[in-house]
């Protein structure tokens, strides 16, 4: 299966070399390339890769404002000479760290990492949805929950796990936020973002946000902003 990647380098020279590197994986497609910022940021909104291999100290904003800004945030492989921000890197929940002058090897390890993270979530989304009159198991440490789905107002992804809130709990489920997005009933939870799942009957107001965006506040208080892609699907879904 091709993945479709874009780099983003302020070095003209460290694009060219690991285009070089990746010509020895033809499973990756290099969609676009850029030196500067602003210009990546507009390209990757519009391109919509699989994957970034970006770095972090850039003039104007660094990779981490880049990721901040863009409409939705794909899988990203952190290619930099500073190893300072690797907890940061991995808190953005990002595939792989790579130190340049990148090691051949890592760099096969990484993309092999999102081969089988792809294989397995394709596999997950095969899976039977479920309905909203069916309940989860959730084990959080010694506690059990078996919780129906339409109590569930909001999902939270916590790095390899998403925070389930229901009443007023919020027990921890070893899941990815993408294996459940592929298994709640789609007709009632809406994919806000990248950190974000939630429930539109917990819906209590929709305001009109940033660059014709909308910022939604749930019954429970939570305000989620979305992009202007998830706005607009938005209210497609929602009729506003």
């Amino acid at each position: 299966m091709s993945i479709k990647a874009v780099i983003i380098d302020d070095e003209a020279l460290a694009i060219a070399e690991l285009e070089v590197m990746l010509l020895g994986f033809p499973q990756i497609e290099i969609l676009g390339k850029s030196e500067k910022a602003s210009e990546a940021l507009q390209m990757t909104n519009a391109l919509k890769p699989d994957l970034i291999f970006l770095d972090i100290n850039m003039p104007g904003i660094n990779g981490f404002e880049l990721l901040e800004n863009l409409d939705e945030i794909p899988e990203v492989i952190f290619v930099t000479a500073y190893d300072e921000y690797a907890i940061k890197a991995f808190e953005v929940n990002a595939l792989d760290y790579l130190l340049k002058p990148v090691n051949p090897d890592r760099l096969a390890e990484a993309i092999k990492r999102l081969e089988k993270r792809n294989e397995k979530e394709s596999q997950k989304a095969k899976e039977e949805r479920l309905t909203l009159d069916k309940r989860i198991f959730i084990k959080d440490g010694e506690k059990c929950y078996f919780v129906p789905i339409a109590y569930v107002f909001l999902l939270e992804s916590e790095g390899n796990y998403v925070k389930v809130h229901f009443e007023d709990k919020k027990p921890m489920l070893h899941k990815s936020l993408t294996y459940m997005e592929n298994r709640l009933p789609e007709n009632v939870f809406f994919r806000a973002n990248r950190q974000y799942i939630f429930n539109l009957n917990y819906v209590k107001k929709i305001d009109p946000y940033f660059n014709s965006t909308l910022l939604i506040e749930l019954k429970s208080g939570h305000k989620i902003d979305l992009s202007q892609r998830q706005s607009v699907k938005f209210r497609e879904v929602a009729g506003v």
